[in-house]
């Protein structure tokens, strides 16, 4: 089995930075020792292309721009203390892992922006990506998924917040750019949640995935957070599967300790939606391995 959306390094919201591209003897070995544990031998580190100080000029301010002030002086703190990390090193230690037997893949998370998204493109070609997963953490300035301005909900409105969100989830789903979409609909992570499950703007991101062939995540994320659900919903994730979009396992685990965390739960829903295998991939090509 496997968990393919791992980061090495915890965010630093603790306002404690992490030395840039600092990873020390026996990191990766011990998220493969706690996966095992749990049954899990196949582990993809997917880490934030953000935190790269190689991506600050792709990127840019992106956090600049029209909305609440505070908001874009949020982020613009929060990747601040967040972009220590050097995506050189990142892809040596993970390569070097690789080629040394244990049973990892290169990956990377790419927040999507769609005013940037063919630089990015351009920046990770010559990098030999197993595969690329991609998210939405922010509308505009607004980091959608932070407990510190989760006022925005309330301010901007729950409806028009997952209107925003999903159009957002919808481009990215429908440009082809990535493997598979990552924690779908992160936009209930604190609970904030409409009347009743937006299914016109779920067959929009499942339509786009299934014409692009991109899969979906089934995360246990979720169930670390207020959610308490996985991502994506029951629902949700049964559209995909009825649409025939694959899917990948995932904790989005920031610490050995989270490898494969809730890794039974995820399965057992993905096996309620009816799915029976899952993805794993090789230098962007992809196979089925059973679930």
């Amino acid at each position: 089995m496997s968990d393919h959306h791992l980061h090495l390094h915890p965010h630093n919201d603790s306002g404690v930075a992490h030395p840039q591209a600092e990873y020390r003897p026996g990191l990766i070995e011990e998220y493969v020792e706690h996966a095992a544990a749990a049954g899990v031998t196949e582990l993809g580190f997917t880490e934030h292309l953000y935190r790269c100080a190689e991506a600050a000029e792709t990127l840019g301010r992106f956090w600049d721009g029209p909305g609440h002030p505070e908001l874009s002086a949020h982020t613009e703190a929060f990747v601040e203390a967040d972009r220590t990390l050097s995506l050189e090193r990142y892809v040596d230690v993970v390569l070097a892992a690789k080629d040394g037997g244990l049973p990892v893949q290169l990956g990377l998370e790419i927040d999507f922006f769609p005013e940037s998204i063919d630089a990015v493109l351009d920046l990770i070609e010559p990098y030999p990506w197993d595969f690329l997963i991609g998210s939405v953490h922010w509308i505009g300035p607004w980091a959608i998924d932070s407990s510190d301005v989760t006022w925005e909900f309330d301010r901007r409105g729950i409806d028009q917040a997952w209107s925003d969100y999903f159009e957002l989830v919808e481009a990215l789903a429908g440009s082809g750019t990535v493997d598979v979409l990552a924690h779908v609909d992160v936009c209930k992570k604190y609970g904030h949640r409409p009347d009743a499950e937006p299914i016109d703007m779920y067959a929009a991101v499942v339509e786009a995935a299934a014409l692009t062939g991109t899969a979906v995540e089934v995360s246990s994320q979720g169930l670390r957070n207020p959610a308490d659900e996985v991502y994506p919903s029951p629902r949700f994730l049964q559209m995909f599967h009825d649409a025939g979009v694959p899917i990948t396992l995932a904790s989005d685990g920031h610490t050995p300790a989270q490898a494969a965390w809730g890794h039974e739960e995820v399965v057992a829903a993905a096996r309620a939606a009816g799915y029976v295998s899952r993805l794993s991939f090789d230098r962007r090509s992809r196979t089925v391995a059973p679930l």
